[in-house]
């Protein structure tokens, strides 16, 4: 499977150590919400959020984890040891790929009140059931038996610039050192006219940009009728929504894209020239051992044919660094890559062993040499990310205004390019607008620029 959207950002809040995004805690109503993982996760956050203030849940912190790491597993609980501590007197409801995955040990500790399971946590039922005070303790649908997806649609989740739409959900590839098939079910896809019709209600409501998201984005279709690809669904939105400005495609599996969807890519300004991919690793037999359905070439030959035909376009990737039997030589292999696909934006991950996966049971690399080849890896993503930046400097780039505040200087917003670099603006600029600028400076990872008009 490709990466779950493991957030968008490169240098943003999500930790690349343990794919956590602790701190992500949002009060809304009467119910917190603290959510773990990626965009797809904070996406079904709002879900909950809005099937628990339907319900009238007014005394419940719910945890949504994380499964991708041992690390974000251990994160979760020891942020419900704290939830516990900071509000003795409210319910404590855990949910989320974590709880899917092992909602035993969750039940097991005595700061925990209820679990819930993934396709369980979008319903209202269980909201309903727990602000009765009827809920079971383990609410845990068999996630493999799900086949249905959408029914949770929201319209807005995210700032009130960008929007996520999830389009797909699930997978049915068998990485070894995977856990999240577990936790999210078989690959099941959202209509294209129940996709399409949110996004017209977006645009409707002043968003500038929506991005497509999924556990597995480029899987979509296949369960649907007519059996709609990526592609498909990507030129009907354009096709069919023409006042949508941007349209953003999160993380991707480049051996799954077809030519529909390398043409809305390469041939529609409107897409962004901005594609994250899940590669994982650069060394094919590491690859294999992976069971990763791309070689070396494959991923090269992919960053080529799209920029052969969109220059522009920035790369991001997912590498994982110590995967168990790796040697330096493959490492090699998997560092040379960052300038053999000329990636900008890294997510790299120290591996983390998963019980029950394949790669668990796998010889172990030390975890200093995994952490490491980790730190190697950031650091040679850090410096294509500086020189990405340095040769934007002096020229002009569209962005999408996020956010406003004011310092000493002055007014200033916030936003990214399409290519998603960070960029602050000087001058006063409402949320939402696309604002052409000329980049002046770097400062660290964010360009600055001032409006041309």
């Amino acid at each position: 499977m490709s990466a779950p959207d493991i957030d968008l950002e490169a240098g943003s809040d999500t930790d690349p150590d343990t794919g956590t995004q602790a701190g992500a805690a949002a009060e809304r109503a009467r119910t917190e919400v603290i959510t773990f993982g990626c965009r797809l996760n904070a996406y079904e956050s709002a879900v909950i959020e809005r099937n628990a203030e339907a319900a009238g849940l007014d005394d419940a912190v719910v945890v949504n984890t994380c499964a991708v790491t041992a690390e974000a597993v251990r994160q979760a609980r020891q942020t419900i040891r704290r939830a516990r501590r900071d509000h003795p007197g409210r319910r404590i409801v855990v949910t989320g790929c974590a709880a899917q995955v092992d909602p035993g040990q969750f039940a097991a500790m005595a700061e925990v009140d209820a679990v819930i399971g993934n396709q369980d946590k979008l319903g209202p039922a269980a909201f309903e059931a727990l602000a009765a005070g009827a809920a079971a303790p383990v609410q845990v649908t068999d996630i493999m038996a799900v086949r249905e997806q959408a029914g949770h649609l929201i319209d807005g989740f995210g700032e009130r610039a960008r929007a996520f739409v999830q389009v797909q959900n699930g997978c049915d590839h068998r990485c070894t050192f995977c856990i999240i098939p577990y936790g999210r079910g078989n690959a099941r896809s959202t209509p294209m006219g129940a996709v399409v019709d949110q996004i017209k209600r977006l645009v409707d409501r002043g968003y500038g940009e929506v991005v497509l998201t999924g556990v597995d984005l480029t899987s979509y279709g296949p369960d649907l009728p007519g059996k709609p690809s990526l592609g498909r669904l990507v030129q009907t939105i354009l096709a069919q929504v023409p006042d949508l400005a941007r349209l953003r495609i999160s993380s991707i599996d480049s051996i799954e894209a077809d030519a529909a969807l390398m043409d809305a890519i390469t041939g529609d300004a409107r897409v962004m020239p901005h594609l994250h991919l899940s590669l994982q690793a650069g060394d094919d037999l590491i690859l294999k051992r992976m069971k990763r359905r791309h070689s070396r070439a494959d991923a090269i030959a992919f960053c080529q044919a799209v920029r052969a035909r969109r220059p522009e376009v920035a790369f991001g990737a997912d590498i994982i660094a110590g995967f168990p039997t790796e040697t330096e030589a493959m490492f090699e292999n998997s560092l040379a890559l960052v300038d053999d696909c000329d990636l900008t934006w890294l997510h790299v991950f120290p591996f983390s062993p998963r019980q029950g996966t394949p790669a668990a049971r796998m010889p172990q690399l030390p975890k200093p040499v995994r952490k490491d080849r980790a730190a190697r890896l950031r650091a040679a993503g850090a410096a294509r990310a500086r020189a990405f930046l340095d040769r934007a400097v002096g020229g002009e780039v569209d962005v999408l205004v996020e956010k406003t505040g004011r310092d000493a200087a002055g007014p200033f917003a916030t936003g990214h390019s399409g290519q998603f670099a960070p960029v602050r603006l000087t001058g006063s600029v409402a949320p939402g607008q696309i604002v052409r600028a000329r980049v002046t400076a770097r400062d660290g990872d964010t360009l600055l620029a001032a409006p041309t008009d």
